[in-house]
């Protein structure tokens, strides 16, 4: 068992690993080792999420997830398949866990009278401004 809080734990056997080869530096190890870790978690049939946190941690997923409901995680920052097993694992726990927080609710406001009055007395001064920007008449010349 994964424990991710107090009211969520993860069933080991509901998570697949797979080692596949990883890119970058590492000379011919890279070619001979499969280091890189895909870490698979069906979020839509595991029966270990709530269902608010279900469909906040799909929203939180964004690309990783599948339209079959399978989060994949890619991790290849080590050059060993345990260290990147670990990460995978991490980053898996840090997303649930992030989906278990409730988003705060945003109450509307209005503005003060104050700062309306404000907003006003800018306008009609920049509009004075560019009033006096303006031509002066030929019979304002003379005057």
């Amino acid at each position: 068992m994964i424990h991710i809080s107090e009211q969520i734990a993860i069933n080991e056997d509901e998570i697949c690993e797979e080692f596949i080869c990883s890119s970058g530096p590492g000379g011919q190890n890279v070619n001979k080792v499969a280091t890189a870790v895909q870490l698979r978690f069906n979020v839509t049939e595991s029966v270990s999420l709530p269902d608010a946190v279900r469909q906040r941690l799909i929203c939180l997923a964004g690309k990783q997830i599948t339209q079959d409901g399978v989060l994949i995680i890619h991790a290849q920052r080590f050059r060993t398949q345990d260290g990147n097993r670990q990460d995978a694992m991490q980053r898996l726990i840090h997303l649930i866990q992030k989906a278990t927080e409730k988003p705060k609710i945003r109450y509307k406001t209005k503005p003060t009278l104050a700062s309306k009055m404000r907003r006003l007395e800018t306008k009609h001064h920049r509009g004075r401004v560019k009033q006096r920007r303006s031509s002066v008449s030929p019979g304002e010349m003379e005057g």
